[in-house]
Formats: C-alpha cells, structure tokens, sequence
C-alpha cells in the first residue's frame, strides 16, 4: 500500500466519522447524564475526526517538498 492509497482510507475513515458525528447529534438526550454521555462521545468524535485528517493530509503530502508538516505529529 502506497501513502496516497493509505491517505484515501484515512479519508474514508474521516467520512465514516462525520456521518457518526451527525448520528450522534441527532439523538435526543432524555436525561443530563445522557446530555452529559453526548456531550463527552461528540468530543471523542471530533478528535479522532481530526487526527484522522490530518494523517490524511500527512501521507498524500509526504513527499512534497513544499509541505510544511504539523509539528503535533513530529519531534
């Protein structure tokens, strides 16, 4: 598998994620510690969304010079 390929499945994975994240917004909360519960998971969510676009980005962009890399990905 080639980073351009591995950055595509981490673009799909971001996609799978965004349609979690809207799941999840769109169930109701009946109680406060369900609020509480949506709250927290939407947090995770949006994280790991986050994360996994940027790996995205990090190997379709990994062989151009020209790219600066995000310093929270390496030392």
């Amino acid at each position: 598998m080639t980073l351009m390929e591995l950055g595509v499945s981490y673009r799909n994975q971001a996609d799978i994620l965004r349609h979690r994240i809207q799941f999840v917004e769109e169930l109701p909360a009946r109680t406060e510690e369900e609020a509480i519960a949506k709250r927290e998971r939407l947090r995770l969510l949006e994280a790991m969304c986050r994360d996994v676009r940027d790996m995205a980005v990090i190997c379709e962009r990994y062989y151009d010079p020209t790219y600066r890399r995000n310093e929270r990905y390496f030392f």
